[in-house]
């Protein structure tokens, strides 16, 4: 157990020092709200008093930070880089309050200014920094690193424009722009005098040292500049505050006056155009041949700035860079920086001058890479053609990086062509492309999974030549989600109700939840359970009915899957269950069933044809069944349009069943199953990624188990999978099948949907007509258990006592452990307030030095 230093900004004080405290944060915020933003309460807007509130906070967090990184020059501990192309944060003003312990304070002082905390709260922007779990994951890990004190740098990319906003016409998807800068970021620090140089194109040349050592220069053809914007994360009421940098793209000249005083007002900020389109949105459309090289540009962008920094505060503490890999260790979340193996080597052979076999150990020691997927369709690949064009002098070293890889092959195998082929770096199928997964591979001390079943399968499947080469190359490390966001944060009647049974400690060591199971026989206890869970889906219902006019009754069954649309997470298999029960409401007038809301919630992408129909399918079916009198209150249909952070608090909480119903073998891990267990839900699924190990750790009998397992998935494959013999012999399967052909629900349209027809009738490629009889009848069960109201709470509480595994910490202490060898390094306060004197700045040697 690390100790954690004593900090003034929380712990209780006495009555006066309290009042005190107060009146500071009141002078504070109206400070901020008059000098920073110039705007008196007679002119102030919502926004206004959002961040002066938002500064106020920023300004007793930038006391830690400052000491966090004064802990970094004096101790010099190893720093964690974690390389993401998503940080899904979330708002920030809430989270940080809680993480500050600063809650009830701000909550006081905003009460005595006259202002309603939880409406300034539920004004801030989200971040449009991710797109789902993979963003969302690794904000987490920022936090659980903050909180542990392990000293850590976020490492992403400021689009100014995020994914995009959702909005539903017409039961169709349609894609905003997401201007979540546009009201303004109080928590972002620009910090310009750190800017990196980032090249494109271009050529390499051959030269000469004075000693007449061959060397190679990249001489770029473009350059554009990344200038870091830097966000404090504060860990959970230590004195750690880590930072997240995010790279913005910048012109090196923003403004040509020749070209503009000839008239060419366009090619005077051609270069300014052209630089900032870089970072202007996450996740172009990489359909046609500009989306894709934009892609490639951002990621490299990320990366070039990213390495550079880490280099540059190294040099600011260290002589050289020999020993770069005992204090800086590169975490790579996904292929998306693997371009980070090239571009460190031409760093440290190019740039700094070091021999590349040295350079190779050094890189090797660096850099580690994270596994997220089994889809084929999703293993990262970029044609040499396009690679080379924006990156020369990468690929000549990716080339002989895969030359030295590729004699150790042949040494290790022999005669094994096959293997060389699987094994190498470039896919010499036409057209010749980079495999960016045996890239990383490479390239990384470690590789690992994200579920041990994930995992199990990246070893005897996807990455079987690797860990036959290096059997301890590969280790899991399950994903996990931080306590302080997904249940104190999003779930503040549950996390009272906690505290008071158990204490506070489970907010940092989540297995103390363990302690809950002993009041499943506590009456009162149960009685207080179920109300939470009660007043939250209150909560849900009012929302719904004054935002859609749907009403629902909260004391029905909330089924709820939210998450992105993708046909191997199978949301037609929640609606095939939802049609199959319209079904019998309709033929049978003797049919009950448990009363339940269905709820959806995701985005598509924008080129993902068959994702987009399946949302216009959930719609028109919630259509045709909440406005059909003969269904009455048994079911009710509501699609969230722009599922995110910020929504996820509401839907976290009030959910009674999660679905997690994607094709066994399909999902890496999953998180948001995590969340829903965490916040009481039941879980229905299918033994996939991280649902096995909740399964084990919450009890089998506690959870809805269905469908097909990996090992059955794959002989049914082999055997030849034939959907239609399904819907030949399931007379219900057809029968909803042959509803939605209709054209019931497109106003008797019947072509709309038979895309989807077809897909399930011929292809079905993850399996919903094998599963759908498991599906139902396990709903069924459900439906059953659901009526025994005590025993459901019980099984509610179980979930979320056994979910101590689940936390991010413990993630981020197998991180540390098994994958990066760092300690946590705690801050001591130099510093309790700014000093008067002057002592906090200390005269430089070097003016210039940007450290």
């Amino acid at each position: 157990m690390v100790s954690t230093p004593e900090c003034h900004l929380w712990g209780k004080l006495e009555k006066t020092q309290q009042k005190k405290r107060i009146n500071q944060l009141k002078r504070a915020f109206a400070y901020n709200l008059f000098y920073r933003l110039g705007v008196t309460t007679r002119t102030a807007t919502l926004n206004d008093y959002y961040l002066a509130l938002s500064y106020t906070l920023r300004d007793r967090m930038q006391l830690l930070f400052v000491n966090s990184v004064e802990n970094l020059l004096t101790k010099k501990p190893q720093i964690v880089c974690y390389l993401s192309a998503e940080f899904l944060t979330g708002p920030h003003l809430h989270n940080n309050l809680v993480n500050l312990g600063l809650y009830e304070d701000f909550a006081q002082a905003a009460q005595e200014s006259g202002l309603d905390l939880k409406e300034i709260i539920d004004h801030e922007e989200e971040p449009g920094l991710g797109n789902g779990g993979l963003g969302r994951l690794a904000a987490c890990y920022l936090d659980s690193l903050a909180s542990l004190q392990v000293p850590a740098i976020g490492y992403g990319i400021r689009y100014e424009y995020g994914m995009f906003d959702q909005e539903i016409v017409n039961g169709w998807q349609k894609e905003l722009s997401d201007r979540w800068l546009h009201p303004g970021n109080p928590w972002e620090i620009k910090k310009p005098v750190m800017a990196c140089e980032v090249g494109f194109g271009g050529h390499s040349e051959i030269y000469h040292t004075e000693k007449g050592i061959r060397r190679i220069r990249w001489r770029p053809a473009r350059v554009i500049t990344g200038v870091p914007y830097d966000v404090p994360v504060p860990g959970y009421k230590v004195n750690t505050v880590n930072t997240l940098r995010l790279w913005s793209a910048e012109s090196h000249s923003s403004f040509d006056f020749a070209d503009f005083n000839t008239g060419d007002y366009y090619g005077a900020v051609e270069d300014k155009i052209q630089a900032e389109t870089v970072t202007k949105v996450l996740y172009p459309n990489d359909e046609q041949f500009q989306g894709k090289k934009l892609r490639l540009e951002q990621q490299f962008f990320l990366v070039s700035c990213s390495l550079q920094d880490m280099i540059r505060l190294h040099l600011f503490r260290h002589e050289n860079l020999l020993n770069f890999h005992e204090y800086f260790q590169g975490q790579l979340n996904d292929t998306h920086p693997a371009v980070a193996v090239p571009e460190l080597m031409r760093l440290l052979v190019d740039v700094h001058l070091y021999d590349w076999n040295v350079s190779w150990d050094i890189t090797k020691k660096v850099l580690s890479y994270t596994n997220h997927t089994l889809l084929p369709e999703a293993m990262e690949k970029w044609s040499l053609e396009l690679f080379g064009s924006l990156l020369p002098r990468h690929l000549e070293i990716i080339f002989e990086l895969n030359r030295h890889f590729l004699d150790e092959v042949r040494i290790r195998y022999p005669g094994d062509d096959a293997r060389l082929q699987r094994m190498s770096v470039i896919d010499e199928n036409e057209p010749r492309s980079l495999r960016m997964v045996n890239l990383a591979c490479m390239g990384a001390k470690t590789i690992n999974g994200v579920a041990a079943m994930h995992t199990d399968l990246l070893k005897k499947h996807t990455l079987a030549d690797w860990h036959d080469m290096y059997p301890r190359k590969i280790r899991n490390v399950t994903n996990g989600v931080t306590p302080r966001r997904w249940i104190a944060v999003s779930n503040p009647r549950l996390t009272r109700l906690i505290t008071e049974a158990i204490g506070e400690q489970w907010l940092t060591d989540l297995d103390e939840l363990r302690k809950l199971e002993k009041l499943v026989d506590d009456a009162a206890f149960l009685d207080d359970w179920r109300k939470v869970k009660e007043r939250n889906k209150q909560d849900f219902s009012a929302l719904i009915q004054s935002h859609d006019n749907i009403k629902v009754d909260y004391r029905a069954l909330f089924d709820v899957q939210v998450k992105r649309i993708h046909e191997y997470k199978r949301q037609l298999l929640n609606i095939l269950h939802i049609i199959t029960l319209y079904i019998q409401i309709k033929t049978d007038p003797n049919f009950t069933t448990t009363p339940r809301l269905f709820v959806f919630g995701g985005k598509a992408a924008p080129g993902y044809f068959m994702a987009k129909h399946i949302i216009k399918l959930i719609t028109s079916v919630a259509n045709v069944v909440n406005n059909d009198p003969a269904v009455r209150d048994q079911l009710k249909v509501f699609f969230i349009a722009n599922y995110n952070v910020k929504i996820g608090h509401t839907v976290y909480p009030m959910a009674n069943l999660s679905e997690q119903i994607s094709q066994a073998g399909m999902e890496a891990s999953g998180t948001g199953n995590m969340k829903f267990s965490m916040n009481g839900a039941l879980t229905i699924g299918t033994l996939d990624g991280a649902n096995v190990e909740i399964r084990e750790e919450v009890g089998e009998e506690n959870f809805f188990l269905f469908g097909l397992n990996v090992e059955e998935v794959m002989e049914r494959r082999k055997a030849g999978y034939t959907p239609i013999d399904y819907y030949h012999d399931n007379a219900s399967l057809r029968a909803v099948i042959e509803l939605i052909n209709s054209g019931i629900f497109t106003s008797g349209d019947r072509e709309l949907f038979r895309p989807i027809v077809d897909s399930l009738l011929y292809k079905d490629s993850y399996m919903l007509f094998a599963d759908y009889q498991a599906y139902i009848d396990c709903q069924d069960r459900v439906s059953r258990l659901y009526a025994d109201k005590q025993r459901w709470t019980k099984m509610s509480i179980l979930n979320t006592a056994r979910m101590g595994k689940f936390s991010s910490d413990r993630s981020a202490k197998e991180y540390c452990q098994k994958v990066w060898d760092v300690q946590p390094c705690p801050v001591q306060l130099k510093w309790k307030e700014l000093p008067e004197d002057g002592v906090l700045f200390h005269p430089r040697k070097n003016q210039n030095n940007k450290g």
